[in-house]
């Protein structure tokens, strides 16, 4: 696979939210396929991240970042500047159970919306001048936020949370639709992580070779594509 970008250099990613499970798979697959990888995790303690540093060839660099902190984005955004992405990905999410909407208080609602919808899409209007304008804008989502596929219920919050992401990556299609690069929303199946639990289906080792097989396979394309880790497209 090509690893260079159009003007020779070597393909550089900045990956939001790497420290552990899917961000930090995603981290160290591009690292595997010879990539530049800035990644971020929040606060200043060691992480999973910082355990690739040796074996990346100098490769890997290492951000903190709380991205729910628009003053900790724009340090971020400053930091990087005079720096090209070939990809921007974000990875974000949080749950707090499994809620009837009537049950959840105020303040939770406000944390999960703002950890999982508002926060990616600060960090995508704030980092997206770094993108080179054929790069690729990645964020995290899932087919919980599908509203055609919610058959069964269950997990209002999250699944609000998701749609909302999703929504608001329609916003930025819109708004840069003529722009050339390509916005991307990733479902990653269901995983075993904090998140998906135990009874998961697939592993972090499984899922995410798809995932960023399937963001190569849309480089360049343009417009916005809600595809899962399989390729596949997932309904609105």
């Amino acid at each position: 696979m090509n690893n260079t970008a159009t003007n020779g250099t070597r393909r550089t990613a900045l990956v939001v939210g790497a420290s552990r499970t899917l961000g930090l798979g995603i981290a160290a697959e591009y690292l595997h396929r010879g990539w530049e990888v800035i990644g971020t995790v929040r606060g200043d303690r060691p992480t999973a991240l910082h355990d690739l540093l040796d074996s990346s060839d100098g490769r890997l660099t290492v951000e903190s970042l709380e991205m729910t902190d628009p003053a900790a984005v724009a340090a971020l955004r400053d930091r990087l500047a005079g720096r090209t992405l070939d990809l921007l990905f974000v990875n974000a999410a949080i749950t707090r159970g499994d809620l009837p909407i009537g049950e959840v208080p105020t303040e939770m609602f406000t944390e999960v919306m703002v950890t999982n919808a508002l926060s990616p899409l600060r960090v995508v209007e704030s980092l997206r001048p770094l993108v080179a304008s054929t790069g690729t804008i990645g964020v995290m989502s899932s087919d919980q936020g599908s509203i055609a596929l919610n058959t069964e219920g269950g997990q209002d919050l999250y699944r609000a949370s998701k749609s909302a992401l999703n929504q608001l990556m329609r916003c930025q299609a819109a708004r840069h639709s003529g722009d050339g690069r390509t916005l991307m929303l990733l479902d990653p199946g269901w995983v075993r992580t904090g998140l998906g639990g135990p009874d998961a289906e697939l592993s972090v080792a499984e899922s995410v070779p798809g995932v960023v097989d399937t963001v190569e396979r849309h480089r360049g394309a343009g417009g916005l594509h809600f595809v899962d880790h399989l390729g596949q497209v997932v309904p609105w």
